[in-house]
């Protein structure tokens, strides 16, 4: 029984009580007898009761109706939560891919700088996860596993060749690609490496001091990675 209907027979039961107790009280030479008066002030409370219950039941109502638009939208962003587990396996997935030339940029040289700094490989190609950061050049872990990194080099080509980048984790430098020696120009070189990483390690492509690089929109130096599987 709904609020409403519960007010209603609530007052409807008062209201009897009210009369059979007026009716009873003529028998009674040493009771006072209730005055219309008093009848009508109960009247006029228990109507405002059973409105204010009725009230009650329509906004009990409202909020059951929104509980339940609630439970239907729950259920179906769970849905979606495992239609994409299923999909991708419940793996997270990161991977990215970059090069240093962006489209717009004067084709020529970065470098030298007087000290070693990350190139900054600012058109991405792709970037699931976000994990890499095209204005710093920088790619830091946000999941704990085992990734692989591929960088490549087109030295400077005007002769003679000078230019040394190595592929660095956390300030520390891992593989390198150069080329330093020689009278020839318009070489290119690449290496790569498998490597554990804990969240909030930083990989970066770091230029070597008082080096260079040259790159045009056939996008010679790349930078990409992407995690094998989680540990």
């Amino acid at each position: 029984m709904s609020l409403r209907m519960k007010g209603f027979a609530f007052f409807l039961l008062a209201l009897c009580c009210c009369l059979s107790g007026t009716q009873g009280q003529g028998d009674h030479k040493d009771q006072k007898a209730c005055c219309p008066s008093d009848t009508c002030s109960l009247m006029k409370e228990l109507t405002s009761i059973a409105e204010k219950l009725g009230a009650m039941g329509e906004k009990l109502g409202t909020m059951g109706y929104n509980l339940r638009l609630m439970e239907t939208r729950l259920q179906t962003s769970e849905n979606e939560v495992e239609e994409l587990k299923r999909l991708t396996g419940g793996r997270p997935q990161v991977a990215f891919s970059a090069t240093l030339w962006e489209t717009g940029d004067a084709p020529g040289n970065t470098g030298p700088f007087t000290t070693p700094i990350p190139l900054q490989y600012k058109k991405v190609f792709s970037n699931t996860g976000s994990s890499y950061n095209p204005a710093t050049g920088i790619f830091t872990a946000t999941v704990k596993g085992m990734y692989y990194f591929r960088f490549s080099m087109m030295n400077n080509l005007n002769t003679p060749p000078n230019s040394v980048v190595c592929l660095t984790k956390n300030g520390q430098r891992l593989v390198s690609v150069w080329d330093t020696t020689g009278s020839d120009a318009n070489d290119s070189g690449s290496n790569a490496v498998v490597i554990p990483l804990e969240v909030g390690d930083n990989v970066y492509v770091e230029l070597q001091a008082n080096r260079l690089v040259y790159d045009d929109s056939m996008n010679y130096n790349t930078f990409s990675g992407f995690l094998l599987f989680t540990m």
